[in-house]
């Protein structure tokens, strides 16, 4: 199993607002090898927001057969703006195999 974690700065006051959009794809749910994607937002700094989407993942081949899809590139050319341009300050992206695991 793989994790995709895509990982934002955005501007004060925007996590909550763009994180609905990271679970709207409903089309992702037809995708071999996808379990699940997770949006997490933490608001503890005081001058950004900062987001986390976390897509886990049967293996990296499934991952990349979304990325290179039509479904993907429709959904990463919405533009998100707020008062006239991008909330988003940064973001990184990293590619992870999980290794262990505890669940209860």
């Amino acid at each position: 199993m793989y994790t995709v974690s895509n990982r934002f700065i955005v501007k004060k006051g925007m996590g909550h607002k763009m994180a609905p959009a990271f679970i709207s794809e409903k089309e992702l749910l037809d995708f071999e090898g996808f379990q699940k994607v997770e949006v997490s937002v933490c608001t503890q700094n005081g001058e950004h927001d900062e987001m986390n989407v976390m897509m886990y993942w049967t293996s990296l081949e499934n991952f990349q057969t979304w990325r290179a899809s039509d479904s993907f590139k429709k959904l990463h050319s919405r533009e998100v703006k707020s008062n006239g341009e991008s909330p988003i300050i940064s973001n990184q992206v990293i590619i992870a195999e999980i290794v262990a695991t505890l669940a209860h």
